[in-house]
């Protein structure tokens, strides 16, 4: 069964914080994100500096990271 929007934007933000404690993000929300050595959708580990695994994460990443946006997140 997917998960609903709330339920991902919650693994999401709980995933940001733990890259941000991980690899000292600054506090600031930079314009585009970082590649962190992990998927920034799913968490997997990604050998090369990608930020995604694949292309659905990537969509899926900026589908959630606009609703974000439209709610002032």
């Amino acid at each position: 069964m997917m998960a609903d929007l709330a339920d991902m934007t919650q693994e999401r933000i709980e995933r940001l914080a733990l890259c941000q404690q991980r690899f000292g993000q600054a506090k600031q929300k930079p314009e585009a994100p970082e590649a962190t050595g992990y998927c920034l959708n799913c968490g997997d580990p990604i050998a090369d500096m990608r930020r995604w695994c694949d292309s659905e994460c990537r969509d899926e990443w900026e589908h959630i990271d606009a609703a974000l946006r439209r709610r002032g997140l």
